[in-house]
């Protein structure tokens, strides 16, 4: 039932991708997320409605539709640009990056709303006082503002980047060599579907369990009050 006749290799390879796609779809994410929420929060009015916009739009448009309309469309769109400066070849977006500006985008959406509530939860008299002794902005943010959002946004973009990595196999539609798409190569060479794509929802499972544990850490880093809580407790057990 489980023998992957040979195709073991292509399925690690295609691990390795869907692994590749998902942090770089996070990193960028993360930024259009950051860069979304402190627009929200803005006091310019311009700034706060296209956040408005870009959050309603992408929560509302189905990860796959996204894949295919930049993937297709982006292509279109380059080349009918370029045909304006005389530039006349075709022009094709790679699955890989395509893939990955579809997932950021929808992936900074939603980060969006996480990171405005972890900044909307920061005391205000925190950035006063910071103002009171002279810091600039962009210090105040770095120093005090950001290591609070990280630690009471994290267990919100654990949840949102497990959801990233399940998004990932949508990107197998415009041909990218992942794990949906390798596991699926070999299902039809082989005749025997439930080995093969057992094998991918196998891997996609061990996948989400690093990932969590990595958050539960990334967690318990992230909160010192707790670390030396249960250190006290230790040592009073001890004791």
């Amino acid at each position: 039932m489980f023998d992957l006749q040979g195709f073991g290799a292509l399925l690690l390879s295609g691990a390795t991708v869907t692994i590749k796609l998902a942090l770089t779809s996070l990193a960028i994410g993360m930024v259009l997320g950051l860069l979304g929420a402190t627009a929200k929060l803005s006091n310019v009015w311009l700034l706060r409605k296209l956040a408005t916009v870009y959050t309603a739009t992408m929560r509302g448009i189905p990860e796959l539709l996204l894949v295919l309309f930049i993937y297709y469309g982006g292509s279109m769109l380059l080349m009918s640009i370029l045909k304006k400066f005389g530039y006349n070849d075709y022009i094709e977006i790679s699955a890989f990056w395509g893939g990955v500006m579809a997932l950021s985008i929808a992936f900074g959406a939603y980060a969006t709303e996480i990171f405005r509530m972890a900044i909307q939860e920061i005391p205000v008299g925190q950035r006063e006082a910071a103002q009171a002794i002279g810091m600039r902005p962009l210090k105040i943010f770095s120093r005090i503002t950001l290591p609070q959002v990280w630690q009471i946004a994290l267990p919100g973009l654990g949840n949102l980047f497990l959801v990233l990595l399940k998004d990932t196999a949508l990107v197998s539609v415009v041909g990218l060599k992942d794990i949906m798409y390798q596991s699926s190569r070999a299902a039809q060479s082989t005749q025997q579907p439930f080995t093969f794509y057992m094998a991918a929802a196998i891997i996609y499972l061990g996948l989400t369990i690093l990932i969590t544990g990595f958050m539960m850490w990334l967690e318990w880093r992230a909160n010192p009050a707790a670390r030396y809580a249960k250190k006290l407790t230790r040592q009073s057990s001890a004791g």
